[in-house]
């Protein structure tokens, strides 16, 4: 009868062992498991974190975006003084028109830029600064007016200053035309490659309105 007994302990402690190697055995499988979901739940975050670093991405810039933020300043800078001109000298109203929108689109896009060129650590053009050739290229060929026909455009009244503002303004708009499709080329920055997009557009569009102003379109 002991021994019975003793046997029942035993088989019984053999049991109470083997489930407890079976326990083990499950833990071990399911830290195996979470090890896998781990590796699972990081590649995941891998993604988030690529999905997160997307919009740096979208904002690295390079040289050539300086260069079209350094040019552009100053260019839009001298479009917006010569359409200050107009609503005293101006002989048309749809030449004191197109000098308003030319204002209206170019002031904001400067602030734009401004920004950008701060944001990247880069110095921001001066008030009055010349447009510096070596930074874009452009080899002169930018457009912009000299002093003395800015002189001449601001001596103008009338008819002559409608000639000569829209003559100058197709010059400097074909310029800026020029410096937005290198940007387009080479720039780096999304935003800046959108906005020269926007300047192809919008000035490309205003070229053809002064041509037919002047009687060339």
């Amino acid at each position: 009868m002991k021994r019975k007994s003793c046997l029942v302990r035993r088989t019984a402690a053999a049991v109470t062992a083997g489930a407890a190697a079976l326990v083990l055995a499950a833990c071990g499988g399911a830290d195996d498991g979470d090890t896998g979901g781990s590796a699972g739940h990081g590649g995941h975050n891998g993604s988030a974190s690529a999905s997160a670093s997307a919009p740096d991405s979208q904002g690295r810039h390079n040289a050539a975006d300086v260069a079209f933020a350094k040019g552009m300043i100053p260019h839009h800078r001298q479009a917006v003084e010569m359409a200050d001109l107009a609503p005293e000298r101006a002989g048309s109203p749809e030449v004191e028109k197109l000098a308003a929108e030319i204002k209206k689109a170019q002031a904001p896009e400067i602030r734009t830029l401004s920004g950008w060129l701060t944001s990247w650590g880069e110095e921001v053009p001066a008030d009055g600064a010349a447009m510096d050739h070596s930074t874009h290229g452009m080899d002169g060929m930018d457009g912009m007016m000299t002093d003395q026909e800015m002189r001449g455009l601001e001596d103008a009244s009338g008819e002559a200053f409608d000639t000569a503002f829209l003559e100058l303004m197709i010059r400097h708009h074909e310029g800026a035309v020029a410096m937005a499709r290198a940007e387009q080329a080479d720039g780096a920055h999304a935003p800046a490659k959108k906005m020269a997009g926007e300047i192809i557009t919008s000035q490309s569009a205003e070229i053809e309105r002064m041509k037919r102003l002047l009687g060339k379109g």
